[in-house]
């Protein structure tokens, strides 16, 4: 009897480790839809916020490490040099890809000339080249966080390859919760702020060519 249990007992084991484990979900994210206020008041020709009157190419890169959909944290109390990821957690698409679509899409609503993408094949006056640095939910203790994102920006004249202008920006946004989806928030609400600010700095720099044409008929 004892000689047939030993068999028996082996087939139940090697059954149990050839069952399917449990896979928990990954979950998605992108920004989510824009902000109400927001998409108005780029909609409203009318409004106060700045408008453009320049054809604009919107291209973004980012270093190795953030070029992944991975959701990209740090904790600062233990290891400011390293960087984690949430593992069942990622983004819709790198981060520099999403940041790019959220960027082109406000700029289009303030834009009367247009904005266009690297591989539309469209000409365009003036190029804005983002470089983001930073796109991490940083974690100052176990519990308290905040979103981090730095980006280079570069005004370039197509005409003349000159740069016109080029600005370093930085925003925090506080997150609400340690986990994935509270890093997902702040970094979305920051980014919109990033955007602000953004459009802003272009409406700086860039040529008023409404202007110039009306001097010059």
């Amino acid at each position: 009897m004892r000689k047939l249990l030993v068999p028996i007992l082996a087939m139940i084991l090697l059954a149990g480790c050839a069952a399917p484990r449990t896979q928990i979900p990954t979950a998605i994210y992108d920004f989510g839809l824009e902000r109400p206020s927001a998409a108005s008041s780029a909609a409203d020709p009318s409004s106060s916020g700045p408008r453009l009157s320049a054809s604009l190419l919107v291209a973004a890169t980012s270093p190795a490490w953030l070029d992944n959909p991975a959701i990209q944290y740090r904790l600062l109390y233990h290891d400011r040099a390293r960087s984690y990821t949430y593992a069942s957690s990622r983004w819709a698409a790198a981060p520099a890809t999403l940041l790019t679509q959220r960027i082109k899409d406000r700029i289009a609503g303030v834009n009367n000339d247009g904005v266009v993408g690297a591989n539309d094949g469209v000409r365009a006056d003036y190029a804005l080249r983002l470089e983001l640095e930073e796109f991490t939910q940083a974690f100052d203790t176990p519990h308290q966080s905040r979103a981090v994102i730095k980006l280079r920006a570069s005004l370039i004249q197509r005409s003349t390859r000159s740069l016109l202008a080029q600005r370093s920006f930085g925003v925090e946004e506080a997150a609400p919760d340690a986990t994935a989806a509270g890093a997902v928030r702040a970094l979305s609400e920051a980014s919109d702020k990033l955007i602000e600010n953004l459009i802003n700095w272009l409406a700086e720099k860039l040529p008023d060519e409404t202007k110039e044409s009306s001097q010059n008929p």
